[in-house]
């Protein structure tokens, strides 16, 4: 008997792997047939320090060969300002020079990039075998009137971020005490008008939430959170969005656009991460060390063997995934990764842009069809940016 148990067990061990490996047979299928968008990718970091984006590197999350293997189509290369840079000619200099190497490594490799500026262009190009580039500004600071606004927009800018770190002269943000303006300034309830009107897409990751509900009182159009996770599974982590929002956000048309993060999608590890610092500088301070000195990074060593921090996983962006699908359906999700913004806090299975495979997967596990996948990937962004290309034409 023991016997035809163990012959049982072994075949529905094998039958479970044969399964897993269609179905990860079919992922990379589906990665390889459908659009894939990622809304938020800050490799322009990358070039600014002189990463060759063309061919394969260790550095980084983003590059041709590794988009490539992933399916990805679309890469909204982020413009990102630094808030020390606001209200200083630095935050338009580093806005320019970066969309200058964006622009430039499509140029200098038009078999492998190439500029996109709509959604037309991205339905004429998909097909073919070259990653489009697409541009969105996290942390509009540079934009301090409605005549920079076009300009941005005519340099290719496709949607912006309203602020980051600090409140600018747009809005307040989530991660900053003070709230100067208590959600949008007087320029930026105007701004928001404008760029409904220029046809720029709005961005409300990273604004405090009462900017977020001015925001969408003030918009004629859809709105995006392009890099923005669930509130639900990180509680009091504003920058993330608490369910209320994420059911307006959808009641409006817009689309949250899922960080891979590990600190914005997963609470034990956030936990683990704090303890990690508390106690690096609980030993700076009893020690009276700088911060850069050796003892201490032998300390950051020796607590990682004993305690270590690691990493979220694949899985949990999935469970990210299926909270927002439960709470308002499959029509208002997006994939913005944060890939090359976020660190090394990227969670096992999504380290870079060669794994969208591995969370399709997950979908897939979880019954999730190739028309809900599709709307994931790209269909329901591209819905909202098309709502504000046309929304812009009739004005």
């Amino acid at each position: 008997m023991k016997y035809y148990l163990l012959i049982f067990a072994v075949v529905l061990v094998t039958i479970g792997v044969a399964a897993s490996e269609g179905l990860m047979l079919k992922a990379k299928e589906l990665a390889k047939k459908l659009l894939i968008i990622d809304a938020h990718i800050d490799a322009p970091l990358q070039l600014n320090r002189g990463q060759d984006l063309s061919v394969l590197s260790e550095k980084g999350n983003f590059d041709y060969p590794r988009a490539v293997e992933g399916g990805l189509n679309v890469a909204f290369m982020a413009v990102y300002i630094s808030p020390g840079f606001q209200g200083t000619p630095k935050a338009k200099e580093t806005a320019d020079k970066l969309i200058e190497l964006v622009e430039q490594t499509a140029a200098s490799y038009p078999d492998k990039f190439m500029m996109i500026r709509s959604t037309a262009d991205v339905l004429g190009n998909y097909s073919t075998d070259r990653v489009m580039l697409a541009m969105g500004m996290e942390n509009g600071a540079p934009i301090e009137n409605f005549d920079l606004l076009k300009y941005y927009h005519n340099k290719g800018i496709r949607y912006v971020t309203l602020t980051h770190g600090k409140c600018n002269n747009i809005c307040d943000s989530s991660y900053d005490e003070e709230r100067k303006w208590h959600g949008l300034s007087p320029f930026g309830k105007g701004l928001i008008k404008e760029m409904n009107k220029v046809g720029m897409m709005i961005d409300i990751s990273h604004v405090s939430d009462e900017t977020f509900y001015q925001v969408i009182e003030l918009s004629e159009v859809p709105v995006i959170a392009s890099h923005s996770s669930c509130r639900h599974f990180t509680p009091g982590f504003e920058r993330n969005m608490s369910d209320e929002m994420i059911k307006i956000l959808a009641d409006k048309g817009g689309v949250i656009q899922i960080n891979f993060g590990s600190d914005f999608i997963d609470q034990d590890y956030r936990s683990r991460k704090s303890e990690y610092r508390k106690s690096v500088d609980k030993f700076v301070e009893e020690h009276k060390l700088p911060k850069d000195d050796p003892q201490v990074e032998n300390y950051r060593n020796e607590y990682q063997q004993k305690h270590p921090v690691g990493y979220s996983t694949v899985q949990k962006v999935a469970d990210h995934i299926d909270h927002v699908k439960n709470l308002v359906g499959v029509d208002y999700i997006g994939l913005g990764s944060d890939f090359d913004g976020v660190g090394d806090t990227l969670p096992t299975g999504l380290k870079d842009v060669s794994m969208y495979p591995n969370l399709i997967y997950e979908l897939l596990k979880r019954g999730y069809t190739e028309s809900d996948i599709e709307k994931i990937c790209s269909k329901n962004l591209m819905r909202v940016w098309k709502q504000v290309e046309d929304f812009a034409s009739q004005k």
